[in-house]
């Protein structure tokens, strides 16, 4: 049972309380006796146990509310714990619990000694709080060629929007970011790095950081694979600069077709070299 959090308020002793705090006094007394004894017995519809939400959801659900209608804005400060348990009614473990939730939604900020202060959830916020799952999801059977097949969609979107829509500083920053990818041939390390910063400036040329923050995602879920694959064969690395050198003359070319072929042979290319390295060991 639950009530709305609007009418919670301050309990004054010896005083005439508003109808929303002797609603609060008969909920709280209810709920820890009679009521808390009629929902464990009777709420079992189909043999399925009903659950009940926390305190501390119902808080953060309310403060999340708030956050998103605009009453409560970017940078705002939230009001201290204490005063949050006056007005919500409840302890500081339910307080707590609350801007826990809220602080791993991205929608507050929570420092020691502070009062938590409203923020406002980030691309790159969204993408990290899914590398946990990602990344077992990569372990399973089938998981990495998975996540190889959405890069490949992703991907070959990124040269076909470069090919169209790419500005000449665009073209000049792929040039150079092709240059430094020749010149770190021989060096398997450094060649990682400029191989995921080639592929980073077409994720730029978006002008979205939804994009960008994606694309970092994957190039970081798939290092492992991307390293056993050029560590496999000495030529492997040329090649791929070889894959990168096509992929700029098409976009350079302004041809989306070419370019979409270009980068699809590419990451094909690398997605069947990985899983017979794979398949080798094994």
């Amino acid at each position: 049972m639950m009530i709305p959090l609007c009418l919670i308020g301050p309990i004054v002793p010896g005083a005439q309380n508003s109808p929303g705090c002797e609603l609060q006094l008969t909920f709280q007394f209810y709920r820890n006796s009679v009521l808390e004894h009629w929902y464990n017995r009777y709420t079992r519809v189909i043999g399925i146990q009903i659950k009940q939400r926390k305190l501390s959801d119902e808080v953060a659900g309310h403060i999340e509310r708030l956050i998103c209608d605009g009453e409560l804005k970017e940078a705002d400060r939230l009001p201290s714990e204490r005063e949050l348990m006056r007005q919500y009614g409840v302890g500081r473990p339910s307080i707590r619990e609350a801007l826990v939730r809220l602080s791993k939604m991205g929608l507050v900020e929570v420092r020691s000694g502070e009062r938590a202060r409203v923020t406002r959830p980030t691309p790159q916020f969204v993408i990290d709080a899914l590398a946990g799952p990602a990344r077992h999801m990569i372990a399973a059977p089938g998981g990495v060629q998975d996540f190889q097949n959405a890069r490949i969609f992703f991907e070959i979107g990124l040269a076909r929007n470069a090919a169209l829509h790419a500005t000449k500083e665009d073209i000049e920053a792929l040039a150079e970011a092709l240059e430094a990818n020749r010149q770190s041939l021989g060096d398997l390390k450094r060649f990682e790095r400029t191989d995921v910063d080639f592929h980073y400036v077409l994720a730029l040329m978006m002008r979205n950081s939804i994009f960008t923050a994606i694309h970092a995602a994957l190039a970081e879920w798939l290092l492992e694979q991307r390293r056993t694959t050029l560590a496999a064969s000495p030529g492997e690395a040329e090649e791929a600069y070889k894959a990168h050198e096509r992929i700029f003359m098409a976009i350079a070319a302004r041809d989306p077709e070419r370019s979409e072929r270009a980068m699809r042979d590419h990451l094909e290319h690398v997605a069947r070299r990985y899983a017979k390295v794979v398949e080798a060991a094994r």
